[in-house]
């Protein structure tokens, strides 16, 4: 039985965990949507991809605890981390932009797959959080370092060291999610939002995507660099052209993504 399913509509991926009850981080979840996202990135018919959880309960309520004892005492789990940190990556460097639509708990592994995607959508009645110090450990899946890149480093550290639950509302003012939607809604709006973004120039929101995230890596002055060449580059495409021979004929454009 899949462990990922993705339905495909309007040149939207819906990627969707179903794990149940609460769609925990197993290792077969990890090897499945490594496999998903390999497909997915390199479908040049897919524009945008969702990613939630299935049922009510969860967008995706931590690792899979019960296999935790067996890795006590091991010296030797760095490959699997590893191996963890490489699927994941995958999806935060994926050239399709990304939303995640948190549907319920989204607790430590959970949230930081979230933390993966590019924009984050919470319903009402979910809780997040990285409750990992509570177990002697902490976010191992790119917790420590995404989740300060995005709401700074001390209220980070607030949520890594108390390993406390918050509300979508309180995500919603620290930054942590960008809107929150009543219960029930959150897939209707991630599928408006991709909608949206997919009426664009697909060229111009890859290299939006490249811009911003290595941007982020590199002394300013680089950066800009980086955007230079990045901004170059679409003038080289047919979407540019279609663009703005559009915007001269007073037309909507027709953007051939390439």
């Amino acid at each position: 039985m899949a462990l990922i399913k993705v339905e495909k509509q309007d040149r939207i991926a819906t990627v969707i965990i179903d794990n149940p009850p609460m769609n925990t981080m197993s290792p077969g979840v990890i090897e499945e949507l490594g496999a998903t996202f390999a497909d997915l990135n390199s479908d040049n018919d897919v524009l945008a991809i969702i990613m939630t959880g299935a049922g009510e309960k969860a967008f995706m309520a931590g690792g899979d605890i019960k296999g935790f004892p067996e890795k006590i005492g091991n010296p030797h789990l760095i490959p699997s981390f590893l191996n963890t940190h490489k699927v994941l990556n995958s999806i935060d460097f994926s050239p399709k932009p990304t939303i995640a639509v948190l549907n319920g708990y989204t607790l430590g592994g959970g949230c930081e797959l979230a933390l993966t995607c590019d924009i984050r959508i919470s319903e009402e009645q979910a809780l997040i959080g990285v409750p990992e110090s509570t177990l002697g450990l902490f976010p191992g899946g790119g917790g420590t370092q995404r989740l300060p890149r995005l709401i700074g480093e001390a209220k980070a550290k607030e949520l890594m060291f108390t390993g406390e639950h918050i509300t979508a509302e309180e995500a919603l003012r620290i930054g942590l999610v960008n809107r929150v939607v009543p219960k029930g809604e959150g897939l209707e709006s991630g599928l408006k939002l991709a909608k949206k973004i997919c009426k664009n120039s697909p060229t111009a929101v890859r290299n939006i995507k490249r811009a911003v995230d290595e941007g982020l890596e590199l002394p300013f002055n680089k950066a800009l660099e980086r955007e230079a060449e990045l901004f170059q580059e679409l003038f080289l495409t047919e979407d540019v052209k279609e663009g703005v021979q559009a915007f001269l004929e007073k037309r909507r454009p027709q953007f051939p993504g390439k």
